[in-house]
C-alpha cells in the first residue's frame, strides 16, 4: 500500500500539466533587479487587457512612481488616474481615484480572481517527480508559469453544466473558465517592442512580479548590508579572539 502510494504521489505531478518552461527575468538571482521599461509594458498590458477582469486591490497607485518599479512621471500617474473608476464615498457619491488609492478591485459574477499577489500564489516548478525540489535552486516559478499560462491556450474548447470550458495544457487538468485574452499585435507598445504573445505574456508576468514584490530590490540591498555588517563583526570577534588567547597562553 505505501509503496503504491508513494508511486501516485511521484506520477501525479507531471501528469497534472504541461512542464513551465524557465524564463531568465531581470529580477532573478541576489543581484537582480526589475527592468523598468519591462514593468511599464507589462502595465501596458495589464491596463488595456488584464483589467476588465482582474483587480489590484493591494497595489498603491503611488508605487508606480516609485524607485524599484516602472517609474512613471507625475503626469503619466495623473493620466492613468483619470482612466480608472471612481471611488465611492460614504455618502454614495464618487470621487477621483488619487494617488493613495489603489487599483482597481474587480469583483461579482464574471471577474477574476485578485492579481495583487499571483506571482506568488502560483509555482511553476515541481519536479522532479511533484516533488518541487527544483524549487531550490530554480525558485517557485510564478512569473514563469502565468506567462506560460497566458500563452498555452489552443482552440479546443467544452461544455460542461452551461459554463464553456477553454483548453489550456499548462493549467492543472487542462480545463479553465478563462478564455484567450492575449493575441498578438493586440498591444502597440510605446517604446516600439515587437507585441508578440510570448513578449506580452512575459511582459505582465515580470509586472505580477513587481506587484507582488514591489520591495524586492530594497530587500536585496538591505541583505548585502546585513551580510557586509556580519562578516565585519565575524572578523574582529576573530581578531579579538587571537589577542585574548595570545595572552592566556604567554601566561
Amino acid at each position: 500500500m505505501i509503496r503504491a502510494a508513494l508511486i501516485a504521489i511521484l506520477c501525479a505531478g507531471p501528469a497534472l500539466a504541461q512542464p513551465v518552461p524557465d524564463i531568465a527575468y531581470s529580477f532573478e538571482g541576489p543581484f537582480g533587479t526589475y527592468d523598468t521599461a519591462q514593468l511599464r509594458r507589462g502595465l501596458q498590458v495589464y491596463s488595456e487587457v488584464c483589467s476588465a477582469c482582474h483587480g489590484l486591490k493591494y497595489v498603491p497607485l503611488r508605487s508606480l512612481i516609485e524607485p524599484g518599479g516602472p517609474r512613471l512621471t507625475a503626469d503619466r500617474l495623473r493620466d492613468l488616474m483619470d482612466l480608472l473608476d471612481p471611488v465611492p464615498t460614504a455618502d454614495g457619491a464618487d470621487r477621483p481615484r488619487q494617488a493613495t488609492d489603489p487599483f482597481p478591485a474587480r469583483e461579482g459574477e464574471g471577474m477574476g480572481p485578485d492579481l495583487s499577489l499571483m506571482a506568488k500564489a502560483r509555482a511553476g516548478f515541481h519536479g522532479p517527480f511533484g516533488t518541487g525540489l527544483t524549487q531550490l535552486w530554480r525558485g517557485q516559478g510564478g512569473p514563469e508559469y502565468i506567462a506560460a499560462y497566458l500563452a498555452a491556450f489552443t482552440e479546443d474548447t467544452k461544455e460542461e453544466a452551461g459554463t464553456v470550458y477553454y483548453h489550456n495544457p499548462v493549467f492543472p487538468g487542462g480545463w479553465t473558465a478563462m478564455p484567450q485574452v492575449l493575441f498578438e499585435d493586440m498591444v502597440a507598445y510605446e517604446d516600439g517592442t515587437p507585441a508578440t504573445l510570448p513578449q506580452m505574456a512575459e511582459d505582465v508576468s515580470a509586472f505580477l512580479m513587481w506587484t507582488a514584490e514591489p520591495k524586492l530590490e530594497a530587500r536585496k540591498r538591505a541583505g548585502f548590508v546585513a551580510v557586509g555588517l556580519l562578516g565585519l563583526l565575524t572578523v574582529l570577534l576573530f581578531a579579538l579572539h587571537r589577542r585574548l588567547w595570545t595572552r592566556l597562553r604567554q601566561n
